[in-house]
């Protein structure tokens, strides 16, 4: 069962709503939310694409969940500098690197690099609910199965 394209754009409005309003709520998120969305859910296929469309999104939601915080006096400039320029230098290399795999592989990678963050994806009953939705031949992995397991808990 393939996306319909034609429904990407508003499948992408909800998927970058609810990923936005949790990096505003919780300051957390951002790309662990949105490049599974953007592949699962909206139907972006390839996982370059996904993380490169999700690397512009996340940054204009972090940019907007910074202005109220500024505004709020609740930034550590400093800190935040000195945490912006080397997670900018680490997202090169590591984007740099990632372009290097097969995007699949990243996927498997993203699926055991994921387990420390047991609160950044969805809940089970979601992944249960969501993974019969899509069969593997139109999942960018090598199954509907491991795709979800790969984003969802256990």
């Amino acid at each position: 069962m393939p996306f319909d394209v034609a429904l990407q754009p508003a499948l992408a409005l909800v998927s970058g709503g609810v990923s936005g309003f949790i990096l505003g709520l919780i300051g957390g998120g951002g790309s662990v939310l949105a490049v599974p969305l953007l592949i699962y859910f909206v139907g972006v296929s390839d996982p370059h694409i996904a993380i490169g469309t999700s690397a512009l999104a996340v940054s204009v939601n972090a940019f907007a969940n910074l202005v109220p915080h500024a505004r709020a006096g609740h930034v550590r400039w400093r800190t935040a500098v000195i945490f912006a320029v080397f997670g900018a230098l680490g997202a090169l290399g590591g984007s740099t690197l990632g372009k290097s795999f097969d995007g699949h592989r990243l996927l498997a990678l993203f699926g055991i690099l994921k387990p420390p963050l047991p609160n950044a994806g969805p809940p089970a009953a979601f992944c249960r609910w969501l993974e019969p939705a899509w069969p593997s031949a139109a999942c960018p992995a090598s199954s509907a199965s491991a795709a979800v397991s790969s984003w969802c808990p256990a």
